[in-house]
């Protein structure tokens, strides 16, 4: 089923990608994020002055940064190939992401946008062999055309350090660039 779902999904990104190229009704994204996670030292108590420890509830652990392009319908609907890299300290994983995105942006304001994006592909490990799995992504930001703040949660479903898989909560900016011309315009 899910091979269906994806086979459907490509065909139908791959229609509106021959289709935009003649109107370039098109899109660029491009996302840096860093990822959260709960401080281990969050309840060790004061040594004094040798005191390494931290009172913040969350510390990073990671960075990532994503590129992708696709077509959109008037900056309101969005379905794009992607791809990029994420860093995790503490599991020391680099991994590369391939994933279609889909996503919705309306505008609640004059120049505010909500946008909720899904992505689900395929996830590889670097630098650990044949190691590679699922890869899912839901994003939910808040900003204007071009520039977006966003929380994302995304899951590697592969094994690592005797976990199932390997998943990351982040915080970030998206900067999106949007074009709108006909092929009859750049003649």
């Amino acid at each position: 089923m899910k091979r269906i779902l994806l086979t459907i999904a490509f065909i139908t990104f791959f229609s509106s990608f021959i289709y935009s190229q003649a109107t370039k009704f098109t899109y660029v994204q491009f996302d840096f994020a860093v990822s959260i996670t709960g401080n281990p030292n969050t309840n060790d108590s004061y040594n004094g002055a040798e005191s390494t420890s931290t009172n913040a509830f969350l510390v990073p652990n990671g960075l990532g940064s994503k590129i992708g392009y696709g077509v959109h319908y008037k900056k309101w609907l969005t379905l794009g190939l992607h791809s990029g890299i994420d860093y995790k300290w503490d599991d020391k994983l680099v991994a590369v992401p391939v994933f279609l995105n889909l996503g919705i942006s309306p505008k609640v304001g004059p120049e505010t946008r909500i946008m909720l994006q899904a992505g689900y592909g395929k996830g590889f490990a670097i630098g650990r062999g044949d190691l590679n799995g699922e890869y899912k992504k839901l994003k939910l930001g808040i900003g204007s055309d071009d520039f977006i703040l966003f929380a994302e949660i995304c899951d590697y479903d592969f094994p690592l350090h005797n976990e199932k898989s390997i998943g990351m909560i982040s915080f970030g900016i998206t900067l999106q660039d949007f074009f709108y011309y006909s092929s009859s315009e750049a003649n």
